[in-house]
């Protein structure tokens, strides 16, 4: 074997190749030329070694000289005759060859005689070693041997041309040579101690190893293909830094792969392989044609299948091992790939086959990194590619950096085993074909085929589709979590989505200062390059340096599949690992662990703060980035924000078109909850709130300063707007797109009570009492407590007075009346300012185009007014003289929080009636007297006094609600039943008020109002003008009043007779105004005029009852 030194070797390529048919009459030269290759000269004699068992009986087959004649024939041997007629087909005996190869590859039930054994080892060993084999080979291959340079210049004799016609085999275009080729190699590779210097460099090695033994003996002498498969296993063991692993020598290392390279041809000759998987074979590639790799790669396809041995299954992923080693073990990659490999320089000679450049993972990524750039590769080598980045998919075992951390306590949370399952996705790039994940391929197939079936089979926008249609109807639970693995580290690198890569390599390159597809850099990590790019792609364009067009297009896209789930977001989970735990452990549904850490903002550690700050700031901008919340949505958007989401998507339009129509009846739960949650989030910081934040970042540094919750802010601008409008400043501090915007901000404030903090927190107990079945939104709740402030806390009451007085102050802001009364408003007030909207709406509540909601609504904020002079800014402006002149005693008794209840209008009213106040005062309690006078509502006072004295005496008025003063008349009429003694004064004031002007008395006013036309005309109302012309013409009996005017000012007479009996004057001008209005009127004033007259006739006749002084006196 010393001759052959490294024949051999070379030759272990097509060692299980042996299944091609023996070459019979293909050609006449061949079958002439090679007579001694079919029944070579070497026949069956001692072999060079000492057999162990050659000694004994081997038969005629042992004692035969080591010459023969050409015409010497393996089934003529008597010792192999019965095994050869049991085994091999008869047309195959005249040919040694097909002979050999029938019997080497018996199936291993199957027994040969161990003579037979021998003889046919023998018969292999001479054959390798005799001179004629090269002589053969250069007669076959002439042709060949020419137009390889490297082969023509071996010295003969010494076996190295054989050597180089199978390093060379890939390149043998004549088919008599490379047949001839293929025979040799499936020889030699059934047995190592036939691969000359295979087992010199490797035999410390074996020995180590366990792998076998040198003799015969201890092995079937056919089997020690075995011996190689133990070295292969070793070679792995070692790769993967395996507990106790044998550090195998070098030359040992290249001898092993060089083997597993060159039997990447045939199936048949990596012979372990091939005994471990015939029936395998047979089973899945029945129809697959042995050579250039097709029957390993239709075996690897089938690996996973049940039916597949385990045995099999253990060879194949060893051999899968070996190629993820050196790519050159895969015949069909390593020739697909040969130009593409040295047109991109991704293949370097080196010495070493082991070296980095030789490794599957990095022909992947210079390849894959050429594809990126735009390069072309050639379709074979494409599709092997595709096959072999399946294959590191399927089998993570493939790679072993993800074996050598997985064994690890931590396991996948191993910051190491996540960097190297990363390298493995990356050398994969599923995201450039779905088709190479076979388990998201079978999972999604059936969501592909529905919802993305308009995108042709393996184009990377099918992930972008899968993505679209994440936690939607069509999804299915199985493709959902395939598809978020492998999402999981696609978001982790850039250059992992290639549509991104396509469209932002510019921009990372001249903005992020990136490398090369696959080259990394410590200063720009792949996480750091979409940060990165997301930052700029929401830049002005005063601040520059904005990313294209298509790539901003690309980074939106992304950021909104990001949105999805936390876990597509890097930074925020590696940030926020903790608090996730912390705070949203049971927040497992989609886009729920990114609302509770908003929930949770002020909760988190500093940088689990800042990057969901960021995030929510980010979303405030474009909200279509929160792609569950846009999905909820679609309905409200199609319907009423369709423009606003396809034109102006970045400034925090679309949102603000979703908060006005909140209420639509296109507005679904999911999205109403989403809106909601959004607004909630935006209080915290009003940089949360994109456009809030544009308008008004300039004023807010510059008024606001040190203030970050939007709510405090708002307030601190609202109150210098609200101080500069009083203070009638030339120029306003806040710029006017920021008072713009600030409206809009104040209004959103207004529909939930939880948008603003403070006063939620102050009422969480009264809401949770008295309001706990209304639902939040549309400012129910705050209109709830309104309804029950009489029950409300303290605090409560406090916080809710005070949000009515700047309601009243500014009714825009009063959100239930601005909803309920918009139709009225367009109708009767488009000329109003916002202020006056509400005196606008009273002025016109009884048209009879005015909406009874609206109408209703106006009631309650009458009623609202009435209860303090504080929330009527039209009278409070108006009587700011006459309340500390006339009610200083009840402002003194009530205490600042409190509210009076309606007492000093009552006061206003009863000074109304002695024509003490001043005219705009006046007018404005007239006012007030007409409408409390029309529904008894409207009178604090009366309806704390009277309520139960109304359900008494009057329910059937107070049920019919008609607010035409029925309630009062019923009061007036039972004056004298009433028991209470608040409610009497409260009804005698009533009657009180009503001499001092008809249009208090609705009742008689409208009884009397053709007579006031007929007799009154000429004088002004007001002062009790018109109810004394009307009594002035009760007692003429010229005058014929309409009858029921004439009873009802009948009834009011009795009615005030009474009230002078119970209630005397209380002054002179209450004293003037009773016998000003006395039926008796005429009487008391003749008496009174009688009186002054005597008084003056006395002065006449009886002198000066003082003394008289004198001028001198005087001037003293």
């Amino acid at each position: 074997m010393a001759d052959c030194i490294r024949v051999p070797l070379l030759l272990l390529l097509m060692c299980i190749l042996s299944f091609v048919h023996p070459i019979r009459g293909e050609n006449n030269k061949l079958n002439g030329n090679a007579e001694n290759l079919q029944n070579p000269p070497g026949g069956p004699g001692p072999a060079a070694v000492n057999l162990g068992a050659a000694d004994r009986n081997l038969g005629v087959g042992a004692s035969l000289p080591r010459r023969r004649s050409t015409g010497w024939k393996l089934s003529e041997e008597a010792v192999c005759r019965d095994d050869l007629t049991r085994l091999c087909p008869k047309h195959s005996w005249n040919n040694n060859l097909a002979v050999l190869e029938c019997l080497q590859d018996k199936k291993e039930e199957t027994e040969i005689a161990a003579e037979c054994n021998h003889l046919l080892w023998n018969y292999k060993l001479n054959l390798t070693t005799d001179p004629k084999f090269e002589s053969v080979a250069v007669e076959v291959c002439k042709t060949t041997i020419s137009e390889i340079k490297e082969c023509a210049a071996e010295e003969l004799g010494k076996g190295y041309l054989v050597s180089c016609l199978v390093d060379h085999h890939g390149n043998i275009s004549d088919y008599q040579c490379n047949q001839y080729i293929t025979k040799m190699t499936s020889i030699i590779f059934s047995d190592y101690r036939l691969i000359c210097g295979f087992m010199d460099k490797c035999r410390e090695d074996i020995n180590a190893l366990s792998c076998g033994s040198i003799s015969t003996g201890e092995k079937d002498i056919h089997s020690q293909g075995e011996v190689i498969a133990c070295l292969e296993r070793g070679l792995v063991r070692e790769a993967e830094e395996q507990p106790g692993a044998h550090a195998i020598k070098d030359d040992c290392k290249k001898a092993i792969m060089r083997v597993a390279e060159l039997s990447s041809d045939d199936f048949h000759l990596d012979r372990y392989l091939y005994f471990a998987c015939r029936d395998d074979r047979e089973r899945f590639c029945e129809h697959t044609l042995a050579g250039e790799g097709r029957v390993y790669k239709c075996l690897f396809n089938h690996k996973f299948e049940e039916a597949m041995s385990e045995r099999c299954r253990d060879a194949l992923t060893t051999r899968q091992k070996l190629i993820a080693q050196d790519y050159k073990v895969s015949y069909s990659l390593a020739k697909a790939c040969k130009s593409d490999l040295k047109k991109y320089r991704c293949s370097v000679d080196t010495n070493m086959p082991r070296a980095r450049e030789a490794r599957l993972s990095y022909l992947l990524l210079c390849l894959e990194s050429a594809v990126h750039r735009g390069r072309v590769v050639r379709g074979e080598c494409q599709g092997e590619m595709m096959d072999y980045r399946r294959m590191l998919m399927e089998d993570f075992s493939l790679s072993p950096e993800i074996v050598l951390v997985g064994r690890g306590d931590m396991g996948a949370t191993d910051p190491n085993c996540q960097r190297a399952l990363q390298t493995l996705i990356q050398e994969a790039d599923p995201g450039a074909d779905y088709r190479i994940d076979r388990a998201l391929n079978e999972a999604c197939e059936s969501v592909i085929q529905t919802a993305c079936k308009h995108i042709r089979s393996g184009d990377p926008m099918i992930l972008s589709c899968l993505m679209e249609h994440l936690y939607t109807e069509k999804m299915v639970e199985d493709c959902e979590h395939r598809l978020l693995e492998l999402q999981y580290f696609i978001a982790r690198d850039w250059k992992l989505d290639p549509i991104l890569y396509k469209k932002c390599q510019g921009d990372a390159s001249r903005l992020c200062h990136t490398h090369g597809w696959n080259e990394t850099s410590e200063m720009m990590p792949p996480g750091a390059i979409f940060s990165c790019l997301y930052r700029h792609a929401y830049r002005s364009v005063e601040q520059g340096r904005r990313l294209s067009r298509d790539c901003k297009v690309e980074v939106q896209r992304i950021l909104h599949q990001r949105a999805l789930d936390v876990k597509l977001d890097p930074e925020l989970q590696r940030r926020c690992m903790t608090d996730l735990g912390k705070w949203c452990s049971e927040k497992t549904e989609a886009g729920q662990e990114l609302e509770c850490l908003q929930d949770h903002l002020e909760d988190l550690v500093s940088d689990c703060r800042d990057v969901v700050g960021n995030l929510t700031e980010l979303e405030s901008e474009d909200i279509q980035i929160e792609a569950l919340l846009m999905r909820a949505c679609e309905p409200v958007i199609q319907g009423h924000c369709h423009e606003v989401a396809d034109n102006q998507i970045d400034t925090g339009d679309l949102m603000e078109c979703l908060v006005q129509n909140k209420h639509q009846k296109e507005m679904n739960e999911k999205c109403l909850v989403g809106v909601t949650h959004f607004q909630l989030i935006q209080i915290k910081d009003f940089r949360f709130s994109y456009k809030f934040k544009t308008a008004c970042k300039e004023d807010v540094l510059k008024l606001c300063p040190n203030i970050k919750k939007k709510v405090d802010v708002v307030i601190c601008l609202s109150t210098t707007v609200r101080n500069d409008t009083l203070q009638d400043v030339k120029e306003q501090r806040v710029s006017v797109k920021c008072r713009k915007q600030l409206r809009v901000e104040e209004v959103e404030m207004s529909e939930d009570i939880r948008l603003d903090p403070e006063l939620y927190d102050s009422c969480k107990q009264d809401i949770s009492k008295l309001c706990q079945s209304v639902t939040y939104g549309n400012a129910q709740v705050i209109e709830c407590l309104k309804e029950n402030k009489r029950q409300l806390t303290p605090r409560c009451h406090q916080r809710i007075f005070k949000l009515q007085e700047v309601e009243m102050v500014d009714p825009e802001l009063d959100y239930q009346l601005m909803r309920v009364c918009k139709h009225m408003i367009r109708r009767f007030c488009t000329e109003s300012e916002g202020k006056n909207v509400l005196q606008c709406l009273k002025q016109n509540k009884n048209s009879e185009l005015m909406d009874p909601k609206c109408k209703q609504m106006i009631t309650k904020r009458q009623i609202t007014q009435n209860t303090d002079y504080r929330l009527n800014p039209v009278l409070r402006k108006a009587c700011k003289a006459d309340i500390p002149k006339f009610c200083q005693s009840i402002l003194n008794k009530a205490s600042a929080d409190s509210e009076l209840e309606g007492q000093v209008i009552s006061c206003l009213k009863l000074k109304y009636a002695d024509q003490r106040l001043s005219p705009d005062c006046e007018d404005q309690i007239r006012v007030i007297l007409q409408e409390s006078a029309l529904d008894y509502r409207l009178d604090p006072q009366l309806q704390i006094h009277c309520t139960q004295e109304i359900s008494r005496l009057c329910p059937e008025e107070a049920a019919a609600q008609e607010q035409t003063g029925q309630v009062e008349e019923c009061l007036k009429v039972n004056l004298l039943k009433i028991k209470q003694e608040g409610c009497k004064k409260e009804v005698l004031n009533m009657l009180k008020e009503s001499k001092a002007d008809i249009f208090v008395d609705p009742v008689l006013h409208t009884a009397c109002a053709l007579d006031i036309k007929h007799h009154c005309a000429a004088i002004p109302p007001g002062r009790g003008r018109q109810m004394s012309c009307l009594m002035e013409a009760l007692q003429d009996k010229r005058v014929r009043l309409q009858p029921e005017c004439k009873k009802r000012l009948q009834d009011r007479i009795d009615m005030w007779s009474y009230a002078a009996k119970v209630a005397p004057a209380e002054g002179f001008s209450d004293l003037a105004m009773q016998v000003m209005t006395s039926p008796s009127k005429n009487y008391i004033l003749t008496v009174i005029g009688a009186g002054v007259a005597l008084l003056f006739l006395m002065g006449l006749l009886c002198g000066r009852f003082t003394k008289r002084v004198t001028q001198e006196l005087k001037d003293r």
